[in-house]
C-alpha cells in the first residue's frame, strides 16, 4: 500500500480543477452534464492563476495539479495557465477531449508550456463502441492519434476507461492496447451514478469484486489503478496474503464467473503469468483525504463526483477549506463511517467510495454500496500488512491523472 509522503491532513496529494464545462461531446457517463458553451461565471485567467497560487501555498511537496473539464481546450488561455502553474512550482497535467481541438500542435503547446502528462480515455475495444459512448463519431481515432502524438512529444500518457455492465468484457482488449502502445498508467473507473451516468448500468458488488481481482492479476504486466473503487486496496492486500500462502483466490474469496471469464481473456492475450513488471500498489488517497476538486466556478468539493460544497476559492483560501472545513475533516476520520464500512477491518486503508455512498443514500458516511465484503470474513487477518508499500512524493513517476468522469476523450 502506497501512502503520500505529505500529511494529507495538511495538504492534498492532488488538486483537480474543472477549467470549464464547455465541451462538444455528449458522453453517456458525464459527471458534469457538459454544455456546448462556456459559463460566464467560470474562473477567469487571473482567478485561475490565483487558484494555482493557493495550491502552491500548501507547501512542499506541492500537490499535483490537473486541469480538466469539459474540454480544457475550449479555454483560449490554457497554455498560459499551464505555463503560470509551472512557474509557481506545480506539476501540471491536462485531461483533454478527443475532439478536433486535440491536435499535435495543441499537445506540443502544452508540452512547451510545461505540462507533465495528459490523460485520454478509451472506453471500448471498437470504434463503434467508444464513439457511441462519447456521443460523436470519430472520437476513438482522434484519441489514438493523440496518444501517439503525446508519447512522441515526451508527454506521459494515462489511459482512462469507464467500466459498465455493457463494456466489461472489452477490458482485456483495452488492456492489450495499453500494454502494446505503452502508457504510464491505466485507470479503470467504476461508475458513480451522478450526472448523465445515472442512466448507465454499473456493475453490482459481486461483479466489481470479480473485476478488481482480474485487475490485480493484470498488474504484473500493465500498470493499473482504479478510480472510485477504493476497495481495490483491500483486494490487493488479500491477494498478497493468498499469494504468499499459495492458496486459490477463487476458492478463498468466492470469486464468480465474471472473474473466470476475464482471467481467461487476459490469459489468451498473454497479459498474465509472466510478471514483466513490478506490481503497482494502490495509493491511499480518496475524496477529501488527499484529493480535492475545484469546479469551474470555484466551488470546492472532496471529489468531482461528490456534489457537496465546502466553500468557494473566491471567498476563502483553498488551504483553509481543505484543512479546516467540517466536510473535509470528517472525511479524513474513518470513525465517521457507517454500516459495513464502519465495522470493516480494512476501513483505514479503504474507506469506500464516499461519492457512490452519497449518490445512492444521500449520506457521505454511509457504507459503500459497490462493495460486497463482509467485515471479518477474510480468514487470515493477522497476516495482512497494512503498512506495506512506500510513501510517494507528489510529482513522482507513478503519479496519476484521475478520470474526472467528464465527457471528452477520457
Amino acid at each position: 500500500m502506497r501512502v503520500p509522503r505529505q500529511d494529507v491532513g495538511e495538504r492534498p496529494f492532488i488538486v483537480i480543477w474543472e477549467a470549464t464545462q464547455a465541451c462538444p461531446l455528449a458522453c453517456l457517463h458525464c459527471r458534469a452534464s457538459a454544455r456546448p458553451d462556456r459559463d460566464a461565471a467560470e474562473l477567469d485567467t487571473d482567478e485561475a492563476v490565483a487558484l494555482m497560487g493557493q495550491v502552491a501555498a500548501f507547501g512542499r511537496p506541492a500537490p499535483l495539479f490537473v486541469i480538466t473539464g469539459g474540454d480544457p481546450f475550449q479555454r483560449p488561455d490554457l497554455e498560459t495557465l499551464v505555463r503560470r502553474g509551472t512557474e509557481l512550482g506545480l506539476a501540471v497535467s491536462v485531461s483533454p477531449s478527443g475532439t478536433p481541438t486535440l491536435t499535435r500542435a495543441a499537445l506540443a503547446g502544452l508540452r512547451t508550456a510545461g505540462a507533465r502528462a495528459v490523460s485520454l480515455s478509451l472506453d471500448a475495444a471498437t470504434a463503434a463502441g467508444h464513439d457511441g459512448f462519447r456521443g460523436v463519431p470519430g472520437v476513438r481515432d482522434l484519441t489514438l492519434r493523440a496518444w501517439r502524438d503525446a508519447t512522441e512529444l515526451g508527454l506521459r500518457v494515462q489511459i482512462n476507461t469507464t467500466v459498465t455492465r455493457d463494456n466489461v468484457l472489452d477490458l482485456p482488449d483495452i488492456a492489450a492496447q495499453v500494454h502494446d502502445r505503452g502508457a504510464m498508467l491505466w485507470s479503470v473507473f467504476f461508475l458513480v451514478p451522478t450526472g448523465r451516468g445515472q442512466a448507465l448500468r454499473g456493475l453490482d458488488a459481486a461483479q466489481t469484486e470479480d473485476v478488481l481481482n482480474a485487475l490485480y492479476d493484470l498488474g504484473e504486466t500493465v500498470p493499473v489503478k482504479t478510480t472510485e473503487a477504493h476497495h481495490f486496496r483491500r483486494v490487493c492486500l488479500q491477494r498478497d496474503v493468498l499469494a504468499r500462502r499459495g492458496e486459490d483466490p477463487v476458492r478463498v474469496l468466492g470469486l464468480g464467473p465474471l472473474y473466470r471469464q476475464l482471467r481467461g481473456l487476459l490469459d489468451e492475450r498473454g497479459l498474465t503469468g509472466r510478471a514483466s513488471r513490478s506490481r503497482r500498489p494502490p495509493l491511499r488517497v480518496s475524496a477529501g483525504n488527499g484529493f480535492v476538486f475545484v469546479s469551474h466556478r470555484g466551488d470546492v468539493h472532496p471529489s468531482g463526483f461528490l456534489p457537496v460544497t465546502a466553500g468557494n476559492v473566491r471567498q476563502r483560501s483553498l488551504v483553509e477549506i481543505y484543512r479546516d472545513s467540517p466536510l473535509f475533516t470528517g472525511l479524513r476520520d474513518p470513525g465517521r463511517l457507517g454500516g459495513r464500512c464502519g465495522a470493516c477491518e480494512f476501513r483505514a486503508v479503504c474507506g469506500g467510495s464516499r461519492a457512490r455512498a452519497y449518490a445512492t443514500t444521500g449520506d457521505v458516511f454511509a457504507e459503500e454500496p459497490g462493495c460486497g465484503y463482509r467485515p471479518g470474513s477474510f480468514p487470515y487477518p493477522q497476516e495482512v500488512d497494512f503498512t506495506a508499500g512506500a510513501a510517494v512524493a507528489a510529482g513522482g513517476a507513478s503519479a496519476s491523472v484521475p478520470d474526472p468522469q467528464k465527457p471528452p476523450g477520457r
